[in-house]
Formats: C-alpha cells, sequence, structure tokens
C-alpha cells in the first residue's frame, strides 16, 4: 500500500507568530493544519519566554503536550502542577488551565487538539 500526500518539513518553516490569545512572551507555530490535509487533529508548538504563561481558560476539548524543552506549570487558578523536559500531559475537556514557564530557559512543547473551529 502506497501512503498519499506524505509531508516532511523543518518545524522552523512555519513561522513563529505571537499567539492571539496571549501575551507577548508567548509563540506558537502551527505546525499541522488542515491546509496540508490534516481533517481530525492540529499540532502546534508553543514557546514560552520565561516569565511568561498562556491565559487561564477551559473550553470543550481536550489537550495532549509534550514537553520538548525548559520547564513550568499547569495552574488550574488554584495549584501549580509543575512539568519538565520530556514528561506529559493531559489536559481534559472544561479544565481550566494555563501554562506557565517557571524556568530560566525557554518552554517548548507540542501541544495536539481535535479540531473543533479554528
Amino acid at each position: 500500500m502506497r501512503l498519499k500526500a506524505v509531508k516532511i518539513f523543518p518545524y522552523t518553516s512555519i513561522e513563529s507568530k505571537k499567539a492571539d490569545c496571549c501575551p507577548s512572551k508567548v509563540q506558537i507555530r502551527k505546525l499541522i493544519t488542515k491546509c496540508i490535509g490534516a481533517n481530525n487533529f492540529a499540532m502546534r508548538l508553543f514557546e514560552i519566554d520565561p516569565g511568561g504563561n498562556t491565559p487561564l481558560h477551559t473550553h470543550p476539548w481536550e489537550h495532549e503536550v509534550f514537553i520538548l524543552e525548559g520547564e513550568g506549570a499547569v495552574f488550574d487558578g488554584e495549584k501549580l502542577s509543575p512539568f519538565k523536559t520530556n514528561d506529559v500531559v493531559f489536559i481534559p475537556p472544561d479544565e481550566r488551565h494555563q501554562f506557565k514557564n517557571t524556568g530560566k530557559t525557554l518552554l517548548k512543547f507540542l501541544c495536539l487538539i481535535p479540531y473543533i473551529k479554528e
């Protein structure tokens, strides 16, 4: 069986942009999207500078996260749950969450979500 439309590219070929929902210390690269044929899930690369964070928010879909570099914590509005390089984080649907860079270096993580709306 032959694979159709396999796409391989360096992640740096996708422009890093300030995340619309986040302060200036958060950048995002939308690596895999519907534009390249992914109809079910999106893969995004987040880069958060030291002291930066995403907003505290909820939504009806889950997140699957893999920490590539750095250290930080997920904040649920009450407590911090720390993570580090090579950890995996699962955020269930409707769970309040905020990613914080608590370290002294860049925090990089992959975040996969199902398509709801983009």
